[in-house]
């Protein structure tokens, strides 16, 4: 007789685990019922954190059931309120989940409460904590206190995603607050490379309602407009709406070239603004003087303010290196002279030569190269970085200090460019960033897009949209093309005389 299964021994759960396990199954299974008869049934048992937080993940997930809903928020609030007596601290878990109850409930200013009371228990706000009070807000047309929460989520250093953004657009296109949509949309042109269908929806419905008809201002200097699209950095100029008439919003694809094949304005590739390039170039400068000779960065910082007629600046250890042999200390000044003479022939202008001290030495000392890298020097063509220097730091900082487009196949994705941390760093490489490939021994560069994935506004006043989607060739994807119906007539015999000269 077998009196010692080991087997059946372990199925002998205690109270605890059994009530664990059957805990941990209904939230796997996200059943509601069951998770409600397991609480009834259990009433000596002293519940964890977690176990509230699982209960209440149960109710929050269930919500999306018209029928659960009632079951969920009702048993979601008692079991909070059970346990709120108690010497008991909810984390951001437990009041997240309660924000999604209130805002089910349509109580968007409860929800908003619980949102602002995880700091009182030491707690990091997300985004999905406020996230129910405002989609509540939105969807019940209060637009001042959805602004509000919007203003309550900045300050704590959060940042909105497409759906808040699209749920605030909304909310303003329904109460009819011109300046808020405009607003909204600008957000959006800053966070998002491409919008998705149902926000373009949301976009299209402004569009073609009346009163996007009746705003606009016809008589802005259009001298202002070009210098505000200047200081911007490109692709929009956010002094509001502009024309007059009705709008007309079309689906349309953009060529190759930037041209929007409906209304064919140009689309550009945004660059970072102004006042973000001055302080790109400054995080640059502060981060390589706290790691370089301060005097050799210095000095070259001067030496630069001497000479900003440059135009290209080109990463010569990038280039000389590329597919040589390391083993053998390769460096191909073929390569270097290759792309130097070609950004010659582009430009008309000499490029700047960003290379280390101790490599132009070595290409002295080699007499076939000798004559090349002089008449290099004296074009005022190269700039030797100090010995011990990272000239990383140097053609990066001429590049974004001098505006000018940069030479490398460098992915910038080092240390040294993790520390910059920028979120402009990824739209400034777009749009600067020069790469290039020896293909049996002839060169190819590899210019910057001829314009950005991004929403743009044009100094016309018409707007383009990226509608979001897998395309496996950019002049495949949708774009929401809208311009004003007078404009879009000029935009049609355009378009016409564009086809008839067999453009």
């Amino acid at each position: 007789m077998n009196h010692h299964n080991p087997r059946r021994k372990k199925q002998k759960l205690t109270p605890e685990s059994q009530f664990r396990s059957t805990l941990d199954h209904c939230t796997r299974t996200k059943n509601l019922s069951a998770a409600i008869s397991l609480y009834e049934s259990s009433p000596s048992q002293t519940l964890t954190l977690n176990n509230i937080n699982s209960f209440l993940y149960i109710c929050s997930e269930s919500l999306s059931d018209p029928a659960n809903l009632p079951s969920a928020v009702e048993f979601g609030f008692k079991l909070f309120h059970d346990h709120n007596k108690e010497n008991f601290k909810p984390n951001e878990a437990t009041l997240t989940a309660l924000a999604r109850l209130a805002s089910a409930k349509g109580d968007g200013d409860y929800a908003f409460q619980l949102a602002k009371s995880v700091k009182n228990y030491a707690a990091a706000p997300k985004l999905r904590t406020f996230s129910p009070a405002l989609i509540c807000y939105c969807g019940g047309g209060e637009a001042d206190k959805a602004y509000e929460v919007e203003k309550h989520v900045e300050s704590v250093g959060l940042r909105l995603e497409e759906s808040e953004l699209a749920a605030l657009l909304k909310v303003s296109v329904e109460t009819e607050r011109e300046e808020k949509v405009y607003e909204y949309l600008h957000k959006m042109r800053r966070i998002l490379r491409e919008v998705n269908e149902s926000t373009v929806v949301i976009i299209e419905n402004w569009f073609r309602g009346k009163n996007a008809t009746d705003v606009g201002s016809v008589n802005l200097d259009p001298n202002r407009i070009k210098e505000a699209i200047t200081m911007n950095g490109g692709g929009y100029h956010g002094l509001g709406w502009l024309g007059e008439g009705e709008w007309v919003p079309r689906r349309s694809n953009i060529a190759s070239d930037g041209k929007c094949c409906a209304c064919v304005d140009q689309l550009v590739c945004v660059d970072i603004d102004r006042e973000e390039t001055e302080k790109f170039a400054q995080s640059i400068a502060s981060l390589a003087m706290e790691r370089e000779l301060q005097t050799n960065f210095k000095e070259f910082q001067d030496w630069l303010g001497q000479h900003s007629e440059y135009e290209t600046v080109i990463d010569g250890a990038n280039i000389g290196l590329y597919q040589q042999n390391f083993a053998e200390g390769g460096f191909s000044i073929a390569q270097l002279d290759a792309v130097v003479k070609e950004v010659y022939s582009k430009s008309k202008k000499q490029p700047l030569v960003v290379l280390h001290k101790k490599r132009v030495r070595s290409l002295l000392e080699d007499a076939s190269k000798r004559e090349l890298v002089e008449e290099w020097m004296d074009k005022g063509v190269l700039y030797g970085t100090p010995y011990g220097s990272n000239d990383d730091w140097y053609w990066l900082y001429a590049a974004v200090k001098l505006k000018c487009l940069l030479v490398t196949n460098d992915e910038m994705r080092d240390h040294i460019f993790e520390l910059l941390g920028s979120n402009f760093f990824f739209r400034w490489k777009e749009r600067h960033q020069i790469r290039y490939t020896f293909m049996k021994n002839s060169l190819k560069l590899i210019m910057p897009p001829s314009y950005s994935l991004v929403i743009q506004e044009s100094e016309k006043g018409s707007w383009h949209v990226p509608i979001a989607g897998e395309v496996s060739d950019e002049c495949l994807r949708n774009w929401l093309c809208v311009s004003r119906s007078k404009s879009h007539e000029a935009g049609e015999i355009a378009n016409k005389n564009h086809l008839a000269n067999g453009e």
